[in-house]
């Protein structure tokens, strides 16, 4: 298993769903990809999203005070 990484700061939603989406796209299954984010509205979306899609949620924390990562098993 790997991890890998995707920063979308500074970028508004949906952007930062819609380059999760296509990031978890293009790893293996078994492997976790790390969302660092900003956008206060993806840490709603992000979770929902990683459900709806059928991938685990292993970690989901705020890290700054507008700041969040949450780590998704594909």
């Amino acid at each position: 298993m790997a991890t890998h990484i995707l920063e979308t700061g500074g970028n508004v939603c949906p952007f930062p769903l819609i380059e999760a989406q296509e990031a978890i796209s293009q790893i293996p299954a078994g492997d976790e990809l790390v969302i660092n984010f900003d956008c206060t509205q993806a840490t709603s979306a992000l979770p929902a999203w990683a459900a709806d899609a059928g991938h685990e949620v292993t970690d989901f924390r705020k890290v700054g005070s507008a700041s969040w990562t949450i780590t998704v098993r594909k």
